[in-house]
């Protein structure tokens, strides 16, 4: 199969998988989350096959479409946020490994990035759209609780994505793009 139309192809699919999942998200409310967090991987998925562009494309293309399918958009902004962290983040990496720097270093370097991407992202949202992420205001101590929360999920997310990476897709990638 010619390369371009195989990354057209595999795009493609993912992206339909990306639309399906949040969708799905609407539909299994307890599973929303998950669901959110596993279309947006596919994102980090086509950034390392393909590159920054064709990974920036699939994102707009899934927030569209997702916009233009998805019966709950508050579900869609959540995929864009996950998805965009996925794409700073990859980008931070990809632009790290040029630096001549130890590896202890770049790590730490890319665990300040990635913190500091998520809480430009979570922060924001949580002080300024309390009445629509919660009920109404909050206590401030009930704010305090929700940031430091976010971390934590931040550190489930990151792990989760890091083992869809390296072992779910690592071992499927060899499977799906023999020559």
């Amino acid at each position: 199969m010619h390369v371009k139309a195989k990354k057209m192809a595999f795009g493609g699919l993912l992206l339909a998988l990306t639309v399906v999942c949040m969708i799905l998200g609407s539909v299994i409310e307890t599973g929303t989350l998950f669901l959110l967090g596993a279309a947006s991987f596919f994102v980090g998925i086509i950034f390392r096959e393909f590159g920054r562009r064709t990974g920036a494309a699939f994102y707009l293309a899934g927030v569209l479409l997702g916009l233009i399918l998805a019966p709950n958009k508050f579900y869609v902004a959540t995929y864009g946020a996950m998805g965009f962290y996925i794409l700073a983040i990859e980008t931070a990496w990809e632009r790290l490994g040029r630096w001549n720097l130890p590896i202890q270093k770049k790590t730490r370097v890319f665990l300040g990035i990635r913190y500091a991407v998520f809480n430009l992202l979570f922060v924001p949202a949580v002080l300024f759209l309390q009445d629509l992420l919660f009920a109404g205001e909050l206590p401030v101590q009930m704010t305090a609780v929700i940031l430091a929360a976010g971390q934590a999920g931040l550190f489930l997310y990151d792990s989760a994505y890091g083992y869809v990476q390296r072992e779910l897709w690592g071992k499927m990638r060899g499977r799906l793009f023999r020559e």
